[in-house]
């Protein structure tokens, strides 16, 4: 127990003195341009704390936000840590068997969700026992604002300790069902004061906004190094490269997945003359292809930094903002931050000579508390000294720059977000004339990775590859949906009975012409 360490407090401690300036203005969506001040967030962060705070919550109450992404969607984020509340962001994505998979595990006390989607969302929440359930629109609108609008616009923060937990955030298992990774409000702020000094940020700077709010990018990454520095936000609610060109001009930093970078090139006005006031743009979630971080500095003048982070411990390692620090090396994530400590293991757990490949595990303040209630996952996911396993393999060269090889459990990221083939392979198996699958991710342009499922049929069954994937579509996010299914005779093995996925990737490389 340290000091009172409220994450929101640390926020609102470094608005600027000027609270009638603008804080975020919108690019895009309903009555564009709209500019929202900093004592706006001020005030609409304490209404919507008061509203939650006269709900008589339970200590450490979960809030689940199933949203689409809004300036007000923020605003919420922000009141739940106000009012000393744990946040629990939803990909839009999420479809029914999802949803009901999260709100009981999580057992939220608040449900907000799409208008929309208010029918079936509430009937899954209510019949979990979540008491209260209120509806959040992109354009404003909702029961949610309808009723903060009734509570006073001045609030007195909770007082919450480092320890605190400020958020969960649902990473998906890779195997068997996704896991909550809870993260603390220091586990989260002193990620943010970090990239706050290592990555330059100066008053003036202003963020393009680009990124979804359901995960540590665009939530945390994205939004608290703008707070937390006193800078404006553009805002889009949908990432759109011609309008993002046009915006550039007046940022100075960007934040994208490689799939936004690889769109941001294929638009002719994208040049210097567009990033003349830029001052960084950070790349993450998933690999960035050698081509597109050659190309892009070529076009715009400007060196993509790359940087390396998790659900469960926010951002790790980062290549170097200033240049005396070392050059920003296209294929690596750079050096861990500062107060992160990184090492890479073999299989028994021994360390691995430099420039050999092995397991990474890391160490810091940023590492999250655990998964929440799974206490044995939780041990099994750490050394017996402490270190995190990440799950992920890679090496550290002679001059400290980490490289990525891969996941140890065959995780497929397309377009920024992680798929994990257990999941999918689980509804192809229940579906008719399906004896099992495979599911792996293949090199695609676009994505980094497209999904691919290959399946096969029982005997007599012929099942149709185009409706396996049609009916995977009504179960689960489209992000997660096969681009590809061929029906097989049968799976590659080795020896041990164990679907060889390296032979299935290989085979179906080129399916995409990457």
């Amino acid at each position: 127990m340290t000091s009172h360490q409220n994450l929101f407090v640390a926020l609102r401690e470094a608005f600027p003195d000027d609270l009638d300036a603008t804080a975020i203005e919108t690019a895009d969506g309903p009555g564009a341009p709209l500019f929202y001040t900093w004592r706006d967030i001020e005030r609409a962060t304490a209404m919507m704390a008061n509203l939650l705070a006269s709900l008589q919550l339970p200590s450490g109450a979960r809030v689940a936000v199933q949203t689409e992404k809004s300036v007000e969607a923020l605003l919420l984020y922000l009141a739940v840590l106000r009012a000393g509340y744990v946040y629990l962001p939803l990909n839009t994505a999420y479809q029914a068997a999802e949803i009901e998979y999260f709100i009981g595990n999580a057992e939220p006390s608040v449900v907000v969700c799409s208008g929309r989607n208010f029918g079936w969302v509430s009937k899954i929440a209510f019949k979990a026992g979540t008491q209260h359930v209120f509806t959040l629109n992109e354009d404003r609108t909702g029961t949610l604002l309808d009723r903060a609008a009734h509570h006073a616009d001045t609030h007195t923060p909770a007082t919450k300790w480092a320890d605190d937990l400020a958020a969960i955030l649902y990473t998906s298992g890779t195997t068997g069902r996704s896991k909550g990774a809870m993260l603390t409000h220091g586990n989260l702020l002193s990620n943010a004061r970090v990239l706050k000094d290592y990555w330059g940020w100066v008053p003036g700077d202003v963020l393009i906004h680009v990124l979804p709010i359901f995960h540590v990018h665009g939530l945390f990454v994205a939004s608290h190094g703008a707070l937390l520095n006193g800078s404006k936000m553009i805002w889009f609610a949908k990432f759109d490269p011609a309008a993002v060109v046009r915006r550039l001009p007046e940022a100075t930093v960007f934040m994208g997945v490689p799939t936004l970078y690889v769109r941001l090139l294929a638009e002719p006005g994208f040049g210097r003359e567009a990033c003349r006031n830029m001052r960084l743009f950070v790349a993450g979630s998933a690999p960035l292809l050698i081509e597109t971080f050659n190309e892009f500095r070529e076009r715009s003048g400007h060196t993509i930094l790359e940087r390396y982070g998790m659900s469960e411990t926010a951002m790790l390692t980062s290549n170097p903002y200033h240049p005396e620090d070392g050059e920003r090396r296209g294929g690596t994530v750079g050096f861990p931050l500062p107060g992160v400590a990184l090492r890479v293991s073999d299989e028994q757990g021994q360390p691995c000579p430099t420039g050999e490949i092995g397991g990474i595990e890391v160490k810091g303040p940023n590492v999250f508390k655990g998964y929440w209630r799974m206490p044995e996952k939780t041990k099994e996911e750490f050394t017996a000294d402490g270190w995190f396993k990440t799950g992920d393999v890679g090496k550290v060269d002679e001059r400290g720059y980490v490289t990525i090889v891969g996941r140890s459990k065959d995780l497929i990221i397309t377009g920024g977000y992680n798929v994990y083939p257990a999941e999918i392979e689980g509804y192809l198996n229940e579906m008719d004339g399906v004896a099992e699958s495979a599911v792996i991710g293949v090199p695609h342009p676009d994505f980094g990775e497209g999904v691919v499922a290959v399946v096969v049929a029982k005997p007599g069954a012929k099942p149709d590859a185009a409706a396996l994937v049609a009916e995977l579509k009504g179960k689960i996010a489209n992000f997660k949906v096969p681009k590809h299914c061929f029906v097989v005779d049968a799976l590659p093995r080795n020896t041990m009975g164990k679907v060889q996925k390296n032979l299935l990737r290989e085979q179906h490389k080129g399916l995409f012409g990457a």
